[in-house]
């Protein structure tokens, strides 16, 4: 395995990460509808680069496994919706988005320096469907690279200074 092969892995792991991260703190902010929805929405983009990177992976005999299934809705979504609901608009659920949104800026930053990576790598080989796959999914990470910071840019003021 070579160190692009080896990248992909990684990227794939990561973009894998990323989509259930983003899922999870969707969950857990509910009642943040703006925050809720776009991070639904953002975690398509990582499900969709993690189905295409398992693809070009077979393609290079690499065994990626594609997305995660989404465990079926049940008593412990009920469970979450409930907390998230019990929270509300506190200060402490205010301190724990910031945080949520920290780590998935730094989970979509790891991802944008692999795939940054891997851009290169395809140049230097002319490795087209690496390039191709990189110019098509890379946009979609930096995207998410904005919302999270601007996100963190507009909650940080209120949220630090009225915990």
């Amino acid at each position: 395995m070579n160190g692009v092969d080896l990248t992909l892995r990684t990227l794939h792991d990561d973009e894998r990460d990323l989509e259930q991260d983003l899922l999870a703190a969707a969950e857990r902010h509910r009642v943040e509808h703006e925050f809720h929805h776009v991070a639904t929405d953002v975690a398509r983009w990582s499900r969709e680069h993690t189905t295409r990177l398992a693809a070009l992976g077979r393609d290079r005999g690499l065994d990626l496994s594609g997305p995660r299934e989404h465990p079926s809705p049940g008593a412990l979504a009920a469970l979450r919706e409930k907390a998230s609901q019990a929270l509300g608009r506190r200060p402490q659920a205010g301190l724990l988005l910031l945080h949520d949104l920290r780590d998935l800026h730094l989970a979509a930053v790891r991802s944008s320096l692999h795939w940054e990576m891997l851009a290169q790598a395809a140049q230097a080989t002319r490795d087209r469907d690496l390039l191709e796959l990189v110019t098509s999914c890379h946009p979609q990470t930096l995207r998410q690279m904005r919302w999270t910071n601007t996100m963190i840019k507009v909650l940080s003021p209120q949220l630090l200074v009225n915990a």
